[in-house]
């Protein structure tokens, strides 16, 4: 009777009852796509999440060694690792739906507008509508590259979304710096700030090969392995680019920057349109990160990047939105069908980019994209949980041969069901419960209003 009773005492001690170790969540009776090395698929699956991270992932055995204080019955749902956006500017929500198809939008609409009108209430409330609605379609990480970055870092934290968040190096006076290239010292005061946050990864983010001097990329690639933190930035991504590089430096532009030292492995590169085989050689040499974004290219007439071909020889693909005012929407849900269905139609191939492929891109390949790799991505014990639940009951998931190919072609962004960041959820049977969602619709209304008035000028 003696050594019973320490025997509890210990277990109460150590969080370990007569019914199992105390955890915070229990997911059981899912469908795990696990998204790691094996490819392996769980069926009636179990996921333990204790702290932040999975603690355990297996078979309903688990059941009896664990006790969650919260337990959720995916009761066959689809459960998955969040999706990773890899390239997005989230606080141009305001934006969105602005001049769509005017022919140089950028400079008659979205240059003077942003000169005007961005701010850090802007920044914020834009940042705020734009994670939610992220979150609300499974994206549990984003890249974000914009001004005033530490008020997205603010709204990210506030809500419990993971962001890797670049502020803006740009040759030009703008809203947060008003020298130019004063960006970096925004960037630098920033970066020291979320150094040791536990969701927010500062970044430099240096706008473009043609708006930022061959001295301030060095820089930024100095101060980058000073602080080992991420750079973010668009390469390759207009021809007008590619004919300003090759008029001044003779050279493509993955040449152009892999001769300066700027390409390494904290590069995070936007688009990637207009590169040759050997950019691709040097791109995997430098073991650089690649946000493909394909409906923000193809609805602006860019092109098709050779993602395929990249993700296929090794490369750390991605998938990004780009900014609300490019593709529109912010959730990768939408993206999948394009991805797969234009890779398809490019190459002439129906087999090309299956649909396992285009959700290892929006999933590990996002990881990888950003270097995190080792701690988000996939769902292996040890990893952070950052999980989402996938309702396959919805009228257009029925019926499902292929977990892959439901989530490809005929899931929406709507099926998504519950969202978990860092361990905690965010979202509950399609309920945000970190942040009133009514209030950010008011506060995004009230900065619609502003912007109307102001485009009417132009």
């Amino acid at each position: 009777m003696k050594k019973m009773f320490i025997l509890l005492i210990l277990s109460l001690v150590m969080g370990i009852t007569v019914f199992g170790e105390n955890v915070d969540i229990l997911i059981k009776n899912a469908t795990i796509l696990t998204m790691n090395e094996k490819k392996e698929v769980i069926e009636n699956g179990v996921i333990v999440i204790k702290n932040s991270k999975i603690k355990a992932i297996g078979n309903e055995k688990l059941l009896s060694k664990y006790k969650g204080k919260k337990v959720i019955d995916a009761a066959k749902d689809i459960v998955m690792p969040g999706f990773i956006n890899t390239h997005t500017h989230v606080s141009m929500v305001p934006f969105r739906s602005l001049a769509d198809d005017v022919p140089d939008r950028l400079r008659r609409y979205i240059f003077p507008l942003e000169n005007k009108l961005v701010s850090r209430e802007l920044v914020y409330k834009g940042a705020i509508y734009g994670i939610l609605e992220m979150i609300s379609t499974g994206t549990t990480t984003f890249a974000d590259m914009y001004y005033f970055e530490d008020e997205v870092a603010k709204a990210a934290e506030l809500i419990g979304m993971r962001g890797v968040l670049g502020e803006t190096v740009i040759k030009n006076p703008v809203a947060d710096a008003k020298e130019p290239y004063g960006g970096i010292e925004y960037a630098e005061k920033f970066i020291k700030q979320y150094k040791n946050s536990q969701l927010v990864t500062p970044a430099f983010a240096p706008h473009a090969p043609y708006t930022v001097e061959e001295e301030y990329l060095k820089k930024v690639t100095e101060l980058s392995k000073k602080y080992n933190v991420p750079v973010l930035m668009h390469i390759a991504e207009t021809e007008n680019e590619v004919k300003q590089i090759k008029e001044k430096y003779n050279k493509t532009v993955i040449e152009y920057l892999d001769s300066i030292g700027f390409l390494t492995d904290k590069v995070v590169a936007g688009h990637v349109i207009f590169v040759n085989d050997s950019d691709i050689k040097i791109l995997k040499e430098r073991n650089v990160g690649i946000a493909h974004n394909m409906v923000a290219n193809i609805k602006s007439a860019k092109g098709v990047s050779p993602a395929l071909k990249m993700f296929d020889e090794g490369l750390r693909v991605g998938l990004g939105t780009d900014g609300p005012m490019s593709g529109n929407t912010l959730d990768l849900v939408s993206q999948l069908g394009y991805v797969a269905k234009v890779h398809k139609l490019n190459s002439k191939n129906r087999a090309a980019m299956p649909p396992y492929k285009v959700v290892e891109m929006a999933t590990i390949g996002g990881a990888k994209a950003l270097h995190m790799e080792d701690v988000i991505g996939s769902l292996e014990e040890g990893k952070l949980a950052d999980i989402i639940i996938i309702d396959t009951k919805s009228l257009n998931m029925q019926p499902i041969y292929d977990y892959y190919s439901a989530i490809v072609y005929s899931m929406l962004p709507g099926d998504v069901k519950t969202t978990i960041i860092n361990g905690k959820i965010i979202m509950e049977n399609k309920k945000i419960k970190t942040y009133d969602v009514e209030k950010a619709k008011k506060d995004l209304k009230t900065l619609e209003n502003t912007v109307k008035k102001e485009a009417e000028k132009l």
